[in-house]
């Protein structure tokens, strides 16, 4: 923050770990050169971009992409033709990973039956990409096979719907997604309902095994500074947030959540932690 404020930067981008950490120390700073605030490598909280937009005036931008995409695939801002929705819309737009970069084409794909899926912001599948910059394969790699389909579309391994307009929501990645029942349950939007809590600084969810149900969530949850917090208010809190079937079976409470080398939450090392987990019956 001192050098946002020292150096009068413009244009400042990070992952949504960072700026979760800058967000309290922007009080009584100046940053008022700031245009634009960019944020990439996971989908950011609707809260916290709101609560930027509160104290500097700028939500932040979402971009999405990875290194195969060169790297930015999509960019989020809303519509000249749409700046005169209600603010809980615009919110929910500016909420998203925002709308394919010119020259890239984008596909929503179903699990099941291989088929396109339609772009009506509810159907759910993997996100695939191609255009000029995106990668059609990896050189002397039997991944390829894997990761991009044999008419070149790259095969992102992230779960989203993409809306009639064209924006991009990503639901979670492949790997992350708890499967409870035969049915799907997005980590990502349980994270982001659950950090929109005041009191909680970060929160992962991972699925933990069941014998009923093959997979149930768990929820792992730092709280802020000085803040005290129990499941059950957790849970209170989230009912009517979510569906009654998308609430966590129990909650824990961590002092991190850990993290990869690019700041991005490490479910790997949770799922590996609570290996084994006993969830209350």
């Amino acid at each position: 923050v001192g050098l946002l404020e020292s150096e009068g930067v413009t244009i400042a981008a990070g992952v949504p770990t960072i700026w979760m950490g800058v967000l309290p120390a922007l009080d009584g700073r100046d940053v008022s050169s700031l245009r634009k605030i960019v944020c990439g490598g996971s989908a950011v909280p609707r809260s916290l971009s709101e609560a930027y937009r509160g104290k500097t005036g700028l939500p932040i931008t979402q971009a999405w992409g990875m290194t195969e995409t060169s790297p930015v695939a999509s960019v989020g801002h809303v519509k000249s033709t749409l700046r005169s929705r209600p603010a809980d819309e615009l919110a929910d737009l500016r909420a998203t990973q925002g709308l394919g970069a010119p020259g890239v084409d984008l596909r929503i794909i179903d699990p099941e039956s291989g088929e396109e899926a339609p772009w009506d912001g509810k159907t759910s599948g993997e996100l695939q990409a191609r255009g000029p910059w995106i990668a059609s394969g990896y050189y002397n790699d039997r991944r390829s096979r894997e990761s991009f389909t044999p008419d070149g579309w790259l095969r992102t391994g992230d779960v989203a719907v993409i809306d009639p307009e064209g924006y991009i929501r990503l639901v979670d990645r492949t790997k992350d997604l708890v499967k409870s029942g035969g049915e799907w349950i997005s980590s990502v939007e349980l994270e982001n309902e659950l950090m929109a809590h005041p009191k909680i600084a970060e929160a992962a969810v991972i699925g933990v095994a069941h014998e009923r149900w093959v997979e149930r969530p768990l929820a792992c949850v730092v709280l802020a500074q000085g803040e005290e917090l129990t499941k059950d208010e957790i849970i209170e809190f989230l009912t009517p947030r979510v569906a009654k079937w998308w609430l966590p079976d129990d909650v824990v409470f961590i002092d991190e959540v850990p993290k990869t080398s690019v700041g991005k939450f490490s479910k790997k090392d949770l799922r590996e932690r609570f290996a084994g987990y006993q969830l209350p019956t």
